[in-house]
């Protein structure tokens, strides 16, 4: 039994806090405080409740918000937090395959695509995107005034978590 939990510790990444940067965990410690309603050191169902209602989602379902929590292999305290964020960070694609990606739509190499263009395949091919998740990526990622996106800054801040100047 011993040497089973040693080697599930090892699995884990003991040490999650080495896989960030110390100006990213202090973001995401940020983060945690903000989620973590109640201030008792650990996001449930309830933080994660109000922490949809702050952002103007209201009427989150139950089962919804039990799906979050289960992701978790218990209690989220942070750096089951972390230790999370760093799986699903894992899991991205290198910025060339994100970037060859959306080359496809943009054949004369100009860097940006039209975003309404984009919306429109976002929208009709593959893995649908909603009229919402359109709308948070354009929030996060607006379009210049020529209506364009830059597509290479936003594959930047997907796989490096923040603009480049």
């Amino acid at each position: 039994q011993a040497p089973k939990k040693a080697k599930k510790k090892i699995e884990g990444g003991s040490n999650v806090f080495s896989m960030f940067e110390q100006t990213q965990i202090q973001e995401f410690k940020e983060a945690f405080t903000i989620m973590d309603q109640n201030r008792d050191g650990f996001i449930d169902k309830a933080d994660l409740r109000d922490t949809f209602a702050a952002l103007g989602r209201l009427n989150v379902k139950n089962e919804e918000l039990e799906a979050m929590v289960k992701e978790a292999p218990g209690p989220i305290n942070f750096t089951v937090f972390l230790t999370m964020f760093g799986e699903k960070l894992k899991g991205t694609d290198p910025e060339e395959t994100i970037l060859n990606a959306f080359k496809i739509f943009d054949p004369e190499g100009k860097g940006h695509i039209k975003a309404d263009y984009i919306k429109e395949m976002l929208m009709t091919q593959a893995d649908r995107f909603s009229q919402e998740e359109i709308n948070q990526m354009f929030a996060a990622f607006p379009p210049d005034v020529s209506g364009n996106l830059d597509y290479k800054n936003l594959c930047y801040v997907i796989t490096h978590g923040e603009e480049k100047d």
